[in-house]
């Protein structure tokens, strides 16, 4: 009797009954797998490839759901019946307002707060899910940590905040300029695609471009350019999963979540948003920021002028000029 009551606490340490998700939870991460491995290879090819770990982060208590490994600090709770997976769970300690992907316990794990405290409602959430996944796909390439590194531009600086913090001249009025006349002209040429000026602004857009290239240090060229592929090629791979979801009945779960907009719907203020961005974020106020729409509205180039271009995306890396 006294090795079974042994035997059970010790099983307790490390499966834990109740505390689960929040249903609401739940549904949205099911549902972002599912959109996931629906469309995400038909999008990049071999896009659903590394494990989607997960540390989803409450106020109180951090998830690992799909991850292979349990940290010391994690208690093993049930299988969860609805993502289909084991959760592990310990005390908050991440910020809970993140939307980051980075290595976390031997996996890239997509490390994310609620909707409430990252500022989403449901279906920018679920879309958000599929823009971080998306890192997990780009940091799965061979040597892609090792290639970054070789960018040179982290100057001693080992913890990779550099990717946020460098120094670029954001307020530096002669870049100001130049900024302002390429994002113009990269507005102009997404918005003219398939119709009789889409040559003439075509041609505009690449001098800006080239214009705002001499107006930066090689380094900072090669910064800007690296965010714009690894940030902005996320936020345009949000708008090719609502691009596949035009015709996609999400599940009736989802639907009955009082902040759900449908896909269809939310495709059209998204790329409004987005597109009026590259224009409207001012460099010199937002900084880093402008990176996200910036390559979202070259990637919507890129694919017109290059309809191949996915295929080289991991081979041809950090410099999106490159590829088209």
């Amino acid at each position: 009797m006294r090795s079974f009551i042994f035997v059970f606490l010790i099983a307790l340490t490390f499966i834990e009954s109740g505390a689960q998700l929040r249903y609401e939870d739940q549904i949205r991460i099911k549902e972002a797998k599912q959109i996931s491995y629906l469309f995400g290879d038909l999008i990049w090819s071999g896009y659903n490839e590394p494990p989607f770990a997960i540390l989803f982060v409450m106020d109180n208590y951090e998830y690992l759901i799909e991850h292979y490994y349990q940290p010391d600090d994690f208690a093993r709770l049930e299988y969860d019946t609805i993502i289909h997976s084991t959760l592990h769970r310990r005390p908050a300690q991440m910020n809970k307002n993140f939307l980051a992907t980075f290595p976390f316990a031997g996996l890239n794990t997509i490390v994310i707060g609620t909707p409430e405290n990252t500022g989403l409602n449901s279906t920018e959430w679920i879309v958000t899910l599929l823009h971080e996944r998306f890192h997990q796909y780009q940091y799965s390439s061979p040597k892609y940590f090792l290639e970054t590194n070789e960018l040179n531009l982290a100057k001693g600086d080992e913890s990779g905040m550099w990717q946020l913090n460098y120094p670029f001249p954001y307020k530096d009025a002669k870049v100001i300029m130049a900024y302002e006349t390429y994002t113009q002209a990269l507005y102009e040429a997404v918005k003219s695609i398939g119709k009789e000026n889409w040559e003439a602004t075509k041609k505009e857009f690449f001098s800006a471009r080239r214009a705002f290239k001499s107006a930066l240090v090689p380094d900072d060229y090669k910064y800007i350019s690296f965010q714009w592929y690894q940030e902005g090629i996320a936020r345009y791979t949000e708008y090719a999963f609502l691009e596949k979801l035009e015709n996609y009945e999400a599940s009736e779960e989802v639907k009955k979540l009082p902040d759900f907009v449908p896909f269809d719907e939310y495709k059209e203020s998204f790329f409004q948003k987005h597109i009026e961005n590259v224009r409207k974020l001012k460099l010199e106020e937002v900084g880093r920021v402008t990176v996200y729409d910036v390559g979202f509205a070259e990637a919507l180039l890129l694919r017109e002028l290059n309809p191949n271009w996915d295929e080289s995306y991991l081979k041809v890396k950090f410099d999106l000029e490159k590829l088209y």
